[in-house]
């Protein structure tokens, strides 16, 4: 801010400190919001219902820049819910995280020298419910230091008594209908989780490996099969090769030597062999790999199991007991040794599939697991979105949610672990088998065991848009609050997450569906682009950017780059430029308060305020219609954008100079304007009080003297628009423009004084001299002004005495330089886009460039000429 037009405030003016200091509010803010119990939902309110669930974090998670971003929108869209008078919820809660959850506990038992077996089940699962009550769950006090507005008082957790009664209830309903079954096959297994992981949970990455081609049969019926995973061949049933493929077809049939082994296996024909591809042979191991388990099956194939669960080899003597690494080696050379490899490459390159949680090399197994059937749960969600009971926001992500529900494979929900929602299966003694729900005793007598396995996370946190809210009970919370009005969550949990809670929701709760509209957003990035990971070393801890600059700045930088659907990179300058901005908030407020801004009493009527007050009160307007839009868009960045520039390019760099020389002059005009800026002040700090809200209520609450703008009105549009007085406005900003870049040319410092003449008479702003005067330095013209540059500029006319100011000489000079530059780039320009044979080569964003050049040098050319032509003759 530049001096402020009046030194000394009123006596009863709201003080505010000269600097803002976040770490010496938020906090305290914070509290006090939850205190008051402003985040609270009531389900007997009369007020329309709004809801979200929040995407409940792993209970050994901290605040990471996916949280802070994710959390910041939906705060931002329940902030404003609740001020337009929503009864809103923003439901709060964590997940078990079963692998990870297990993997911690474990980690920390190992110090101890011990293991979980060590301690046995139940004691295991008490040592994690401990863990859980010491340390887990931190990212609960992270959320406050961002200002999360969620419902404390309804916090849950995926394994609380509630939740478990309903992953029981809809485990028995969907066991007792038949959805639910157990069956072997195979499925991916983790040998260091020792535990089945869903398709969705394998990373693939681009391994170095090799590729070995064997030679199996003897004598004259011999036939070569590749294979990167040689250790496997120990539990191969067959060989395979298409049934037209002529060169194999006296094979078909018939037995083949298996080497190192003194068993003999079948050629079989089959269509999913790929005749172009290798050799056109492929050795078939059922029990280690999901296309061969299939082949198995249509062709009644035993399926031998060769490793045990931590991938250690069972089989065939020499090999018995080691690693499935190890073995590989060994078994190559073993081959090597007899004449059977034909050829080796190394590296070769190919994608294997990694667990999610550890990183280690998975491997395809056949286990015995537990299943979802989803292929009618599956088509009801994906008809729900194509019927239009609900919206994908960007639509352009529909085809991919499409692409997974309408090609989904049957879910392996079980997994080997202890920390979870154990199976409510018993199995008897014979062979029986009983699922229990959560009012009915297990059988008991000799020989019924519970089922070991537990249920898959995912599970209970599908059930996590009504389980929350009561199910299976029909409680008020559940009639207020389901559906869920909007779910926002990252585009990479659609089959996660947002698939599941569609089919849980639209088959436990009558066909409707758990939330109305589905927000995805992308995911933080660093500000080059490049995905945050330890391994890059650019990983960022939001919460040492808030201790820096504060958490509005931290979700303010976020909110800007959040594109629908599209990733958001980020960097500590762009959040120091947020941190500027809410500077630039509490000196304005304070330039505002100091000078006697009210926000008591109606507005003055139009007519009797100036057309600078009209203009703004016009753009006022204007921008709440412009933040309603993009908020009901999930336009974040848009809509940021379109409230900083608002805010510092229209309020505080022409409003707040424009009216100085109002406030300095005092009288009726200097008291309609203070009242003005009060309602300007008023409303842009709630349209922004949803994405910054610690500053808001820290500037609104001492400008307005209310309880607190987490429960002031939403602005509305009032409909009042002047046009008038936005053009009349945007000649003056024109004007005032011209002259600054003009100065700015002639070298001239921005403080520096210049005598000038102005012909206003005839403009829509000839009642703007004075403001005129003060923002560009203007002295007044004086006895012996001579016009030595003159400015026509919208109409008017900025006659400038420049004697003695510059070197006339030299400027001149250096202007004929920098206009011959700008002719020499148009000419290059030009002659290049008249070209034909340029343009028919050249790609579009290359024509579109020079053609950019082309137009900046017109316009340097223009501009240069003015300045020659406005110097003093030499």
């Amino acid at each position: 801010m530049t001096d402020n037009a009046q030194q000394q405030p009123p006596a009863d003016t709201p003080e505010l400190p000269t600097q803002y200091a976040p770490a010496e509010v938020e906090g305290e803010l914070y509290e006090r919001w939850v205190a008051r119990g402003y985040f609270a939902a009531d389900a007997k309110s009369d007020k329309p219902p709004y809801t979200i669930v929040i995407p409940p974090p792993n209970v050994t998670g901290s605040l990471h820049l996916g949280h802070a971003f994710e959390h910041t929108l939906i705060d931002a869209l329940t902030r404003r819910k609740r001020m337009q008078g929503y009864e809103t919820l923003w439901q709060p809660g964590m997940d078990h995280a079963g692998i990870a959850t297990q993997n911690v506990v474990e980690r920390e038992l190992a110090k101890e020298g011990k293991s979980r077996h060590d301690l046995g089940r139940a004691a295991f699962v008490d040592r994690v419910w401990q863990w859980k009550a010491e340390s887990g769950g931190q990212i609960a006090g992270q959320m406050r230091r961002l200002g999360d507005g969620v419902a404390w008082n309804r916090d849950r957790f995926t394994m609380d008594e509630g939740l478990s009664r309903a992953v029981q209830t809809v485990f028995k309903k969907m066991f007792d209908d038949g959805l639910i079954y157990r069956a072997e096959r195979i499925i991916n297994w983790c040998p260091r989780c020792l535990t089945a992981i869903s398709d969705i949970e394998v990373d693939y990455q681009d391994d170095d490996g090799e590729l070995v081609s064997i030679k199996y049969g003897e004598g004259d019926r011999t036939l070569v099969v590749a294979t990167t995973r040689a250790e496997t061949m120990l539990g191969d049933t067959a060989v395979a090769v298409h049934p037209d493929d002529e060169r194999y077809a006296s094979f078909i049939g018939k037995q083949i030597k298996l080497p190192l082994t003194d068993r003999t296996i079948p050629v079989v024909a089959d269509t999913h062999v790929d005749p172009e591809f290798g050799t056109g042979a492929v050795k078939v191991t059922p029990a280690h790999d999901p296309n061969d388990f299939a082949i198995g099956q249509r062709h009644g194939l035993e399926a031998l199991t060769v490793m045990d669960e931590r991938g250690v080899i069972t089989v065939h003597g020499p090999f018995e007991g080691l690693d499935r690494f190890e073995a590989r080696s060994a078994i190559v050379a073993a081959l090597r040794a007899d004449g059977r490899i034909v050829a080796e490459k190394r590296p070769y390159v190919h994608s294997v599939g990694h667990c999610s949680r550890c990183k280690t090399t998975l491997e395809p197994r056949l286990s015995m697991q537990w299943w979802v059937k989803v292929e009618t749960l599956a088509k009801a969600a994906g008809d729900a979105v194509r019927d239009g009971d609900v919206n994908i926001h960007p639509a352009d992500l529909s085809q991919r949610y499409f692409d997974w529900v309408d090609n989904l494979n049957d879910w392996c929900i079980s997994r080997q672990l202890w920390w979870g929602h154990r199976i409510p299966v018993w199995h008897g003694p014979n062979g029986e088998t009983v699922c229990v729900g959560p009012d009915e005793q297990p059988p008991a007598g000799e020989g019924w065991t519970q089922d070991t396995d537990v249920l898959d996370t995912w599970f209970s946190s599908g059930l996590w848009p009504f389980s929350t809210l009561g199910w299976p009970e029909r409680t008020p919370d559940l009639e207020k609050f389901y559906p869920n009005s909007v779910l926002v969550t990252g585009y990479d949990l659609m089959f996660f997450w947002v698939a599941r809670m569609m089919m849980f929701g639209l088959y436990v709760m009558d066909g409707q569906a758990p939330f109305r509209t589905i927000a995805f957003h992308g995911m933080v990035r660093d500000e080059f682009g490049k995905k945050m990971s330890k391994s890059y070393g650019n990983t960022v801890n939001p919460l040492d950017w808030m201790d820096k600059y504060g958490s509005d700045a931290v979700r303010f930088t976020l909110a800007r780059g959040a594109n629908p659907g599209t990733d958001v990179p980020i960097g500590e300058d762009w959040v120091q430029a947020s941190r500027n901005f809410a500077n630039k908030l509490w000196n304005a407020t304070r330039f505002a308060l100091m000078n006697g801004a009210t926000v008591e009493g109606p507005l003055p009527d139009p007519s009797e305020m100036s057309a600078t007050d009209r203009w703004i009160l016009s753009r006022l307007n204007e921008t709440v219609a412009e933040a309603d839009a993009f908020y009901d868009d999930y336009q974040f960045a848009k809509l940021s954008d379109a409230l900083y520039h608002f805010a510092w390019d229209e309020v505080f760099d022409w409003y707040v100079e424009l009216s100085k020389t109002t406030f300095m002059a005092g009288g009726a005009a200097a008291d309609v304007s203070k009242r003005v800026l009060g309602e300007v002040l008023d409303v842009t700090l709630r349209l922004l009080h949803p994405v910054v809200p610690f500053v808001t209520e820290t500037l609104w609450t001492t400008l307005t003297g209310g309880e607190s703008v987490v429960i002031a009105d939403w602005p509305k549009d009032s409909g009042y628009r002047d046009t008038r007085a936005e053009r009349e406005i945007e000649s003056l900003q024109q004007v005032i423009t011209e002259v600054r870049r003009f100065r700015a040319d002639q070298g001239l410092q921005p403080g520096q004084r210049v005598p000038a003449r102005l012909t206003l008479d005839g403009t829509a702003f000839a009642a703007h001299e004075a403001a005129i005067r003060q923002l560009l330095r203007l002295q007044p013209e004086g006895e012996a002004f001579e016009a030595t540059a003159t400015l026509p500029v919208a109409g008017a006319q900025v006659a400038l005495d420049l004697s003695g100011t510059i070197d006339v000489a030299a400027e001149r000079k250096r202007l004929a330089k920098d206009l011959a530059a700008a002719e020499k780039e148009k000419v290059q320009a030009n002659a290049k886009l008249g070209n034909e044979a340029f343009l028919a080569k050249a790609p579009d964003q290359v024509v579109d460039k020079i053609r950019a050049r082309l137009a900046k040098a017109d316009e340097d050319i223009t501009r240069i000429q003015v300045q020659l032509e406005g110097l003093p003759v030499a």
